[in-house]
C-alpha cells in the first residue's frame, strides 16, 4: 500500500487503502500556514520592514525585545545600515518598533512552519504512517523549508551593504522558492485525496500538456511580478490600459544589452506583467472553450475556476496600479496571485486523475 504504511493497521485491509486523513490534515494546515506566510512576507515588503532586523539568529531570534533597552540597543544597530541612512534618517523609535515587528512576525511565522512541518514528520515517520512513495516527498518539502531560511536571510544581506533595498534577483528566487514548497505539498494533498492508491504520483495517459502550460504560465507570472516588487515598477506608469498615453512606453530598450531590460529596468518589467497577464487571460478563456467542446468534463469546474480568479486579479492588479500600490491592495494583489496558482494546480492534478482513471 502507498498511502499508508506498509503493515498491516486495525480496520485496514491489504486489499484496499483509506486516505490518511490525519495526514492530509496536517500537510493542508501546513499549506494555510505557506499562504499566510507569503501574504505577511507581501506585506512586510510593502511596509519597508524587510531591513528592520539585521541580525540573523537562527536558534534565539525567536524572543522579542523584552526592554527597553534591549529596545534601544537593536534600534542603534539599525541605524549603522543604509537604510536608516539614507531612507528612514527621520525614524523614531515608535516608528522603528512598527517596522521591526512586522519582520519579526514574517520570521517567527517562518520558525512556526518548520515546527508544525517538521515535528508531525517524525511523529508520522515513527509511528509508521507514512509510506515508501510519500517519505522521499516530504524530505524534499523538508529540505526545501531549510534552503528557504537561508535564501530569506541571503535576500536580507543584499540590502544590508551599500543600497538600502535587497535585490530583485534574490527577492524573486525567495518568492519562487516559497510559492514552489506550497504547489508541491498542495499537489501531494490532491493526489492523496483524489488518486487511486496504487496510482500515487503516477501520471495517466491523458494529455497534461495544457494544464501544464498554464502552470507554469502563472508560475512565471508570479516571478514577474517578484521583479515589479522588487524594482518598485508599480510605482511608474498608474495608468491603465495605456502607460502614460502609449501602448508601448518609452524607455523599454533602454539598457544594453538589451535581455538586461527583462530584469532590471522597471518600465520592460512592469510592461513584460502587462503582457503576461493578457496572455494568460486568453489561455484561460481557451482552456474553458476547448474543455467544453471536447475536453473531460470533470476538468470544467477547474477551468471555471482558474478563469474566475484570473478575472478577479486582473482587476486587483488594474487597482493597485491606478492606485499606486497601498499597502492593503499590494497584499490582495499576491495572495491573489496565490489563489490563482492554486487554481492552476488543481486544474493539473485533476488531468492527471482523469488520465489514471481512464486508463
Amino acid at each position: 500500500m502507498l498511502f499508508m504504511s506498509d503493515r498491516n493497521e486495525p480496520g485496514t485491509s491489504a486489499e484496499g487503502a483509506q486516505v490518511p486523513m490525519a495526514i492530509v490534515a496536517w500537510l493542508c494546515a501546513c499549506c494555510v500556514l505557506i499562504f499566510a506566510m507569503v501574504l505577511l512576507g507581501g506585506v512586510t515588503r510593502l511596509t519597508g520592514s524587510g531591513l528592520s532586523m539585521v541580525e540573523w539568529k537562527p536558534l534565539t531570534g525567536i524572543v522579542p525585545p523584552l526592554s527597553q533597552a534591549e529596545w534601544l540597543r537593536l534600534f542603534e544597530r539599525y541605524q549603522q545600515f543604509p537604510e536608516f541612512r539614507e531612507v528612514n534618517y527621520g525614524m523614531d523609535l515608535a516608528g522603528f518598533k512598527v517596522i521591526f515587528l512586522f519582520e519579526y512576525g514574517h520570521r517567527v511565522l517562518g520558525r512556526v512552519i518548520g515546527l508544525v512541518f517538521a515535528l508531525p514528520l517524525l511523529w508520522f515517520w515513527w509511528r509508521g504512517r507514512l509510506s515508501r512513495s510519500l517519505k522521499p516527498h516530504l524530505l524534499a518539502l523538508l529540505a526545501l523549508g531549510a534552503l528557504q531560511g537561508l535564501l530569506g536571510w541571503f535576500m536580507v544581506m543584499s540590502g544590508l551593504v551599500d543600497i538600502p533595498r535587497v535585490s530583485q534577483y534574490r527577492l524573486t528566487a525567495h518568492l519562487c522558492l516559497a510559492v514552489a514548497i506550497y504547489g508541491y505539498m498542495l499537489f501531494i494533498v490532491l493526489e492523496l485525496l483524489n488518486a487511486d492508491p496504487m496510482s500515487f504520483m503516477r501520471r495517466g495517459e491523458a494529455s497534461t500538456t495544457f494544464p501544464s502550460l498554464m502552470l507554469a504560465l502563472v508560475f512565471v507570472m508570479i516571478a514577474s511580478g517578484g521583479f515589479v516588487a522588487g524594482t518598485h515598477a508599480g510605482h511608474i506608469y498608474n495608468t491603465f490600459p495605456d502607460m502614460n498615453g502609449r501602448l508601448v512606453p518609452d524607455g523599454v530598450l533602454a539598457m544594453s544589452p538589451w535581455w538586461l531590460n527583462a530584469f532590471e529596468n522597471p518600465v520592460t518589467i512592469q510592461f513584460n506583467h502587462r503582457l503576461l497577464a493578457y496572455l494568460l487571460l486568453v489561455l484561460a478563456v481557451v482552456n474553458r472553450v476547448r474543455l467544453g467542446r471536447a475536453g473531460p468534463q470533470a476538468l470544467t469546474p477547474s477551468a471555471n475556476l482558474l478563469l474566475g480568479l484570473l478575472l478577479v486579479q486582473a482587476s486587483l492588479g488594474v487597482a493597485t496600479l491606478l492606485h499606486q500600490v497601498p499597502v492593503w491592495l499590494g497584499a490582495a494583489h499576491q495572495g491573489g496571485a496565490l489563489l490563482v496558482f492554486t487554481a492552476a494546480v488543481v486544474q493539473f492534478q485533476r488531468a492527471r486523475h482523469v488520465g489514471r482513471r481512464n486508463r
